[in-house]
């Protein structure tokens, strides 16, 4: 992104942690609020200029934040493995915390969280933990459990990051490259994590969801967000041909169309309800 960014520090885990953030577009405060929080080896900068171009096509307000390990918050300390509850750890403790201590009443104002893998299914437990406290939730290629194809692809990505100039193009988004990779990479070729899913939670979630897949995703299929359908009626669906795992990378027209259109439709019917 292009937005400076900013810090703030959080209580976790028993220590204080630095977080990277930057907001898009304040002065509009009537405006719905748009929460990214990005995938496994993203960052902030990594998502680049699409929470911009989305926000102003939808006349959004946007938040973006680096999770610890990640961009230039704080570092995964290189002796430090990831439980496998990481993602509830960052949807039920971190997130809270980063909002309150930017202001952000969510009860009141209830954001909306655009999230993206790893991101879409912290955003998905935050929403299933707190209903009262998000507008919606806008989940794309995100994880319920974990498939086959996902454990090979980050396998294969561990070989790349080993053999090739994976590690120097990654370093271009985060302060310690290192942290960002091992600390993603170690917890999902964990045995234990084979077991990892969020499908107890789905039946909880009471908001707006848009679950976004490509079909030649290469860390997930379409299963994911057709079990999301499975348990939370009236989930809406956009399964996104020629699209690989970023859809804001692969089809970001598409994406942008069915995001504003989805929170158009919702949040004018929060705002007649007074959530907003």
């Amino acid at each position: 992104m292009r937005t400076s960014a900013s810090f703030v520090e959080l209580p976790f885990d028993g220590r204080t942690i630095r977080i990277e953030y930057a907001w898009i577009a304040p002065d509009r405060r009537a405006a719905p609020l748009v929460v990214f929080l990005h995938e496994g080896l993203g960052s902030l900068a990594m998502w680049k200029d699409y929470p911009r171009r989305l926000c102003e096509a939808g006349g959004f307000r946007g938040l973006v934040y680096s999770r610890a390990g990640y961009g230039r918050s704080t570092p995964r300390a290189p002796d430090e493995r990831w439980p496998v509850e990481f993602m509830h750890a960052q949807a039920r403790e971190v997130l809270p915390r980063l909002l309150a201590a930017l202001g952000v009443d969510a009860a009141r104002s209830k954001p909306w969280l655009f999230g993206h893998s790893d991101g879409g299914s912290i955003a998905l437990i935050y929403a299933a933990t707190f209903p009262q406290a998000v507008g919606g939730v806008i989940a794309v290629a995100p994880h319920i459990f974990v498939e086959d194809i996902s454990v090979a692809s980050i396998a294969a990505a561990r070989d790349t990051y080993r053999t090739t100039d994976l590690r120097q193009k990654l370093a271009r988004y985060h302060a310690d490259v290192d942290s960002a990779f091992w600390g993603w990479n170690d917890i999902w070729l964990d045995p234990r994590f084979r077991t990892w899913s969020i499908e107890a939670l789905l039946p909880r979630l009471r908001c707006p969801i848009l679950a976004v897949q490509g079909v030649d995703d290469e860390y997930g299929t379409v299963a994911q967000v057709e079990d999301i359908r499975r348990h939370v009626a009236g989930t809406e669906l956009v399964v996104l041909r020629d699209c690989g795992h970023s859809p804001h990378r692969d089809q970001p027209a598409a994406l942008t169309r069915a995001v504003t259109d989805f929170i158009g439709r919702h949040a004018l019917a929060l705002t007649s309800q007074g959530g907003l």
